[in-house]
């Protein structure tokens, strides 16, 4: 009688094997420290919580996924270098910062790259968005997932925004990117790279006359209290890259990996959408508030995008012609359909 329930029990085992579900044992516990740069309530920091929801619902609470927004471990540089040393497991960032690590993601932060969400979607989930994410684990790096931020606008707090030559001679705060530095440039403007969290200080002191951004980043930093103008220009688009450190994951078995990996892409599924529902709201919120908003006309968008040409060519010269081609391929094969 033992035998025959022995084997039954060892007949069911076998059973839930076969149709993919773990042994409680294959899943050890875990702390997954989680940085970013935006506040709570942003749609960043919501799929971050999602993620941290689905990882413990996933291991039975054995992973922990602890969140650490706000930019307090430090802005996006500082913490890539932290996820290569060990010392923080996660981040999610804008994937054009990562040209320090592998210059293909450059190609990302090209100006006036895509038209709207359905070509970024394509891209980042197509061969291109991987094979760039694969080049990240030389540098111990994983590259999970790609998150949502939007397209980025301008702001400033001495002028509207009417026409490209209101750009001239603004010192406008810039990501942490050479490419950045190059668009602003050549638009007329003083680019000045400075770290998230330096950010709001920098504009309530006049340190810096504005920044760019997304809807939902200005209004989520609260930088309508500091900032007049908010000019309409969806110059550049950032998908977000959610990486791990190599070092964490190498750490992890088989079972463990695919749970992290399940979870990141549900995770920014749902992200992406309540970020570009988010975006919707955010523009009427921060009109509400008070910020007098421009949008440029299409031909001083056309105006914008001759004057950002050099920089495009530059920087195709540095990713490479073969990637840049095959980048604007799959952009080209997403508008056709």
């Amino acid at each position: 009688m033992k035998r025959l329930i022995l084997s039954s029990l060892l007949a069911m085992g076998l059973g839930l094997a076969s149709l993919g579900v773990s042994h409680a044992a294959d899943i050890r516990e875990h702390s997954i420290k989680f940085a970013s740069q935006n506040n709570k309530g942003h749609p960043q920091v919501m799929g971050m919580q999602k993620f941290a929801d689905l990882v413990a619902q996933k291991s039975g609470n054995k992973i922990r996924v602890r969140l650490f927004p706000g930019g307090v471990l430090g802005g996006d540089l500082e913490t890539v270098s932290s996820l290569q040393g060990g010392t923080i497991e996660m981040t999610v960032l804008n994937s054009g910062i990562l040209q320090a690590q592998v210059k293909d993601f450059a190609a990302f932060d090209f100006p006036f790259l895509f038209n709207n969400d359905k070509e970024v979607d394509a891209l980042v989930d197509g061969p291109f968005g991987q094979t760039v994410h694969k080049k990240l684990q030389d540098k111990g790096l994983v590259g999970l997932a790609y998150f949502d931020l939007g397209f980025r606008n301008i702001t400033n707090g001495k002028h509207p925004i009417n026409k490209p030559e209101d750009i001239a001679g603004l010192k406008l705060r810039v990501i942490q990117s050479p490419i950045y530095v190059d668009v602003f440039k050549a638009l007329g403007a003083n680019p000045t790279p400075l770290a998230w969290p330096e950010v709001y200080n920098a504009l309530e002191q006049g340190a810096v006359d504005g920044q760019e951004n997304p809807f939902t980043v200005i209004l989520n930093a609260k930088l309508d209290e500091v900032q007049k103008n908010l000019a309409i220009t969806r110059h550049i688009y950032n998908p977000q890259s959610v990486i791990i450190s190599k070092k964490f994951w190498d750490s992890l078995n088989a079972d463990e990996q695919k749970l992290i990996q399940d979870a990141a892409d549900e995770a920014a599924a749902y992200q992406r959408q309540v970020s570009r529902d988010a975006a919707l709201t955010a523009l009427e919120t921060l009109k509400k508030h008070g910020m007098q908003v421009t949008e440029l006309s299409p031909a001083d968008l056309d105006k914008m995008r001759e004057m950002v040409k050099p920089v495009v060519e530059k920087y195709t010269q540095e990713v490479g012609e073969d990637t840049v081609k095959s980048m604007y391929a799959e952009i080209d094969k997403a508008r056709k359909q």
